[in-house]
């Protein structure tokens, strides 16, 4: 079996087929899924997580690691309110909270410590207490909250030794040796020019030192973890290193192992600036609280079998089985503590060692003695819950406590661990023991509902974070986290609410900035998006993704260079930023430049070769460009790497296609057809595989016969091109129309003959023609790659064109010669309605219908006094439409008449400029021109039509609100309501009659922006006005040339057939009868009529001109006329050599020749 066409296990999934045989609306609620851009655009996938399944929008949902947020319910205050001043009351308040933070401390209840501190912080900003909050977030290990906190102490107190001494351990906690020590070196530096504690200036100096050592030794330990001071680095601090990973943090893991420390039977750390402690002796720990305290410390074993060895800085390993010790700080002098500690009640034989270091301590410890310890044992324990580390070493907490906090602190570290490892179930076991105890516990509740989160439970998960958040109004972290989970099921409006009201709690957190940024990014708020992105980086310089998804949002809203910028400073951040490539990859390609595009790749696939995502980007590059065979080769590859992936699946078999190998095409087809169904893009995607499987099929039964049975428009069902068009669920067409038979026989390979790629002088000399004059069709503006497929398309059919066109001519000439009157040749004119029959000889392909038997045609037929049938305006551009069509097989480019329903009820093109907030990069360059355009309608028509075609009218006090319109949103507001207008073009062919130009339509989207667009609509009526004014157009050309002008190779005697032309052109354009395709097929006809009348366009369009949008925004044929002159006729030769090419109808025959020359080249 094809790998690529294996099947892929998703959440709830769908299959396609089932779907053809059973009603299903694609726009129903079963279906709504997340929506992103075309389903070739590179999708922005969230980095900060593992890829979740692609039936959920992914928010950046980071790993738990609680911030300072997190807040618990407030301490109740006295409730004898009215015996107090208020200013008694906050003092009372304050000194009850500082005497529960010291007990609280002193029986290691962090997490509670933490939510007292909150509470003090938010009634003032002490420096101290940040400090504080810093030393408990280190000793639950969450280093990157220490950093925070210390950042922000330093801010207000840049000498501040402290918030050195603290975030720099946490740096080397979590690996980062090198910023550690540059931390150090900064306090260090300020110490020594200012006034500062000597004895945190020693322990700095001691740091610094052993930092030193470790990396000049190429040591990998944390051996500052473990420092109480200058004088116990030998004996406190003891550590090991699991494989939990604590924090990941912005999409990057920190590859860090979670510390646990233990400590021989020591009192409490203390702090001579405690004021408010020192107060409290009752909180001191008396020789009775120390024995129970050491009684009932957690143990720790190693189940592995090794032992497991405690890092406390020395060489030497000291002998025994068992080590009681408890859980302490690796600071001191930081917590307001009591500076009372007794005397230990176990002895050991390094009792007056260890109090002979602990002497060497600055500062007071109090009536401390002796303290008592059994040091540098191996340990052996046992315990109820075991971790997997890195090392394949069983880690077990248990929990002998009778002090029921240090239990809750443990489980909560482990749920953490859990979470950041990817266990969640073993995670939400562990939140669902704590929140059995206390059901509203904020910690457990954030952490089991971001375990949920993760297992895409988001319902259950946003309920945890709900009741986190009611328990404790104050928990940011719970606000986030719902905000997140809110964004996942695409709850945009509440995401951004929840995540809001996190940033009220920690105004400058680059973390929350980062978060809402990428949520107003994937919800279309792209200004809100560059808001907080720019500030996010801000605060943190260093936040790849922050740059990377600004560099998104700043592109969306046309700020092209300071994208360009964002993007390169994430790679800066880190070169190995895959996703910053890809994205930057993707930015160069949107604005049309292959070169640098093709470089990013490159660049991406030295640093990961087998990135499926580079592949696929560059396939859609090279698919871009008109490379199809060398995309094949892309997408192959990555489809050897990711085998189920819909989009380089869909697009190996557009290739395919496109170059006539039909079996593996129908093969991907079928294969994209096969996979299950779990987005509303892939659904799109199935749908188009069924209707290009039809037209592969269509086309392979057409590829030995001659071109000009490629039909189409005349043998492809009008329901079925309908459906196409629209990208539709194919069950209705499937019901009502026949379907195209398998490959015959004939074509058992499935792919062109041999002989189509036979190369001849006649076919090399076309060819090289070809290339040459179609690259002039090429626009110069972004978004509009150079496409060698589409330049060799064009030429040939300007060629082609020219070819018949001047045999058509000749024979108007003969005719001409013949008669004594110029308008004698085309005799009278009759309208007549037409049935188009097939030229689908019955043969394999033919799709019949009932509704392709009725289909009208609007058309202008000629009785000729010769008999003769002439050449009319449709015939001419149908041979460009042809080309079109075989060219880019996948594109539904078909003539709009030849629809039903649709063009009875009126088929519109829609190109927008502005869509919501994102500047269209093909067409935004049109903006400023069409909003005038719209506001001297406004102002000169005083009416507008609404979107049921209803009339609004404009009074006249509006008028000054119209010319003072900035942008759509002033306009909007001048009408009240979604709205159109029409331009209109100058009839040539009946005197003082205005046609229906194009449809400016400005809509509402949302709360943050507008669908500002232009709408072509192709009603009957519109057409047979459309029909006649082409008629006369065309017949004018033909009057022109045919005559004295005849043969002509003087430039100014071909002055009026120029015009001529270009009056056609301007016609067609606003006409725009096409599904799609109009431009360049406009642009093809027009290049092909000069070259017919022997004026070659040898110069290039101009950068930034489009001559499609020059019609659309002139209101008359002459105006158009002298904007292109400018440029056009400057850049046109007299030239009768292209009369030397070979045919084009006789050397490329067959479809299969086409497809063939198409298809190949000399490179």
């Amino acid at each position: 079996m094809n790998p690529a066409r294996a099947k892929i296990k998703k959440h709830q999934p769908i299959r396609f087929k089932q779907l053809l045989s059973t009603r299903v609306n694609p726009t129903s609620s079963t279906l709504v899924f997340s929506t992103t851009a075309s389903p070739f655009l590179l999708p922005h996938f969230a980095v900060l997580f593992l890829p979740p399944p692609p039936h959920f929008f992914v928010s950046h949902f980071t790993p738990l690691s609680f911030t300072d947020n997190n807040r618990s319910r407030r301490r109740k205050k006295p409730n004898n309110t009215d015996e107090l001043s208020a200013t008694d009351f906050s003092m009372a308040s304050a000194i009850s909270e500082r005497v529960e933070l010291a007990k609280l401390c002193s029986s290691r209840d962090w997490s509670k410590a933490i939510r007292v501190l909150d509470s003090l912080l938010v009634q003032s900003c002490a420096i101290q207490d940040i400090c504080n909050r810093a030393f408990c977030y280190s000793q639950l290990e969450l280093h990157k909250h220490v950093i925070k906190d210390c950042d922000r102490a330093l801010q207000l107190d840049p000498m501040l030794l402290q918030a050195y001494i603290l975030k720099g351990r946490a740096f080397s906690s979590l690996g980062r040796k090198d910023d550690a020590l540059l931390v150090w070196e900064q306090g260090y530096e300020h110490a020594l020019h200012q006034s500062a504690d000597l004895k945190q200036l020693l322990e700095l100096e001691e740091l610094l030192k052993f930092a030193k050592q470790d990396r000049s030794a190429g040591c990998e330990t944390h051996v500052v973890e473990s420092r109480l001071s200058i004088g116990s680095r030998n004996v406190l601090g003891n550590h090991s290193k699991s494989g939990d990973n604590f924090e990941i943090h912005k999409g990057i893991s920190d590859e860090v192992g979670r510390s646990l420390k233990l400590v021989p039977e020591s009192g409490c750390h203390t702090n001579e600036k405690s004021s408010e402690t020192s107060k409290n002796p009752s909180k001191a720990s008396d020789k009775s609280e120390l024995c129970s305290e050491l009684r009932d410390a957690p143990e720790i074993c190693c189940k592995s079998g090794d032992n497991f060895d405690m890092d406390n800085g020395l060489d030497d390993k000291a002998e025994g089985n068992q080590k009681p010790g408890i859980l302490v700080n690796d600071n001191h002098d930081i917590l307001d503590l009591p500076n009372h500690v007794s005397e230990s009640c176990s002895g050991a034989s390094n009792a007056s060692e260890l109090s002979s270091r602990l002497s060497m301590i600055p500062g007071n410890l109090g009536d401390t003695s002796e303290i008592l310890s059994k040091s540098s044992n191996k340990v052996n324990m046992h315990n109820e819950v075991t971790d997997e580390t890195k090392g394949n070493k069983k880690l077990c907490v248990t929990r002998i406590s009778k002090t029921k906090s240090i239990s809750v602190d443990f489980r909560l570290s482990r749920g953490i661990a859990q979470v950041n490892e990817g266990k969640y179930a073993t995670a939400i076991s562990i939140f669902d023991q704590i929140l059995k105890e206390d059901p509203t516990y904020p910690e457990a509740l954030i952490g089991r509902g971001t375990a949920r989160a993760f297992k895409r439970e988001l319902g259950s998960a946003i309920a945890d974070f709900s009741k986190a958040i009611e328990s404790n109004p104050s928990a940011g972290e719970a606000w986030k986290r719902r905000g997140q989970a809110r964004a996942a099921l695409g709850e945009s409006a509440e995401a951004i609410n929840d995540l809001t009201k996190a940033l009220e709690f920690e105004p400058n957190s680059a973390d929350i900035l980062h978060e809402r940024g990428i949520v107003n990014y994937k919800f279309k708020d792209f200004d809100a998006a560059v808001e907080d992105l720019s500030a996010c980086v801000k605060l943190d310089m260093d936040n790849m993704s922050a740059y990377t998804y600004l560099g998104l949002a700043l592109s969306s809203i046309g700020e092209y260079k300071k994208a360009e910028e964002a993007h390169l400073k994430a790679i800066q951040l880190d070169r190995n930023f895959l996703e910053a490539w890809a994205h930057l990859t993707q930015f160069y390609q949107d604005l049309a430049n292959s070169t640098k595009a093709l470089d990013c790749i490159n660049q991406v696939l030295q640093i990961d070769p087998r990135f499926a995502k580079a592949y696929h980007l560059r396939g859609l590059l090279l698919y871009g460009m008109g490379e199809h065979r060398k995309a094949i080769k892309d997408l192959s590859i990555g489809l050897s790497i990711e085998n189920a992936n819909i989009e380089s699946l869909y697009l190996r078999a557009s290739c395919y296609h496109a170059i006539g190998e039909y079996g593996e095409a129908v093969k991907d087809y079928d294969a994209t057809l096969d996979l299950e169904l779990d987005s509303m893009e892939k659904f799109v995607l199935q749908c188009l595989a069924f209707y290009q499987k039809e037209i592969a099929l269509y086309t392979a039964s057409k590829i030995n016969s001659e071109f000009c049975w490629f039909d189409i428009d005349g043998d492809i069902d009008p329901l079925f091109k309908e459906y196409w068009c629209k990208r539709l669920h194919p069950k209705n067409v499937c019901e009502k129309v026949y379907r195209q038979p398998p490959l015959r026989d004939s074509l058992k390979k499935g792919k062109l003959r041999k002989q189509d790629f036979a190369t001849t002088k006649q076919k090399i000399a076309l060819l090289a023609a070809a290339d040459s004059i179609g690259l002039k069709i090429q626009y110069d503006c972004y978004g509009f790659l150079c496409n060698r497929r589409q330049h060799r398309m064009a030429g040939l059919a300007i060629i082609e064109i020219a070819q018949k066109v001047a045999k058509a001519w000749r024979s108007l000439q003969n005719e001409w010669k013949h008669s004594n009157k110029s308008t004698s040749k085309y005799g009278k004119r009759v309208r007549r309605r037409i049935n188009t029959p097939s030229q689908n000889r019955g043969g394999a392909g033919c799709s019949t219908s009932s509704s392709s038997e009725t289909t009208t045609s609007y058309g202008i037929l000629e009785d000729r006094s010769s008999g003769r049938s002439m050449m009319s305006w449709k015939d001419v551009y149908s041979m460009a439409v042809k080309w079109r069509q075989i060219s880019e097989p996948c594109d539904p480019v078909v003539w709009v008449n030849k629809l039903s329903e649709e063009f009875n009820s009126g088929f519109g093109s829609h190109t927008p400029m502005i869509l919501g907030q994102a500047k269209v990069i093909r067409y935004y360059q049109n903006y400023e021109r069409t909003f005038d355009v719209v506001k001297t309608i406004m102002k000169d028509k005083l009416f507008v039509h609404n979107k049921s075609d209803n009339i609004i009218d404009l009074p006249k006090d509006k008028i000054q609100a119209i010319i003072d319109a900035k942008n759509c949103s002033d306009l909007y507001n001048v009408v009240g309501e979604d709205f159109w207008l029409a331009t209109w073009c100058s009839s040539t062919a009946f005197e003082e009659k205005q046609l229906e130009g194009t449809r400016i339509t400005l809509v509402k989207m949302g709360e943050v922006g507008f669908d500002f667009a232009i709408r072509t609509p192709c009603m009957p009526s519109r057409w047979d006005d459309f029909d006649a004014e082409m008629t006369m157009a065309w017949e004018a050309v033909c009057n022109a040339y045919c005559g004295e002008t005849y043969g002509s190779t003087d430039f100014d005697v071909l002055e009026n057939v120029r015009d001529a032309i270009l009056r056609m052109t301007y016609y067609w354009y606003n006409f725009m009868p096409l599904s799609r395709g109009s431009a360049v097929v406009g642009f093809t006809v027009l290049l092909g009529l000069l070259l017919a009348a022997n004026m070659e366009f040898t110069g290039k369009i101009p950068k930034g001109i489009q001559v499609d949008w020059e019609a659309i925004l002139n209101f008359d044929p002459n105006s158009f006329a002298e904007s292109v002159k400018r440029w056009l006729y400057p850049s046109l030769k007299i030239t009768t050599s292209w009369k030397d090419y070979p045919d084009v109808a006789s050397t490329l025959a067959t479809t299969g020749s086409v497809v063939a020359a198409l298809s190949s080249y000399d490179d």
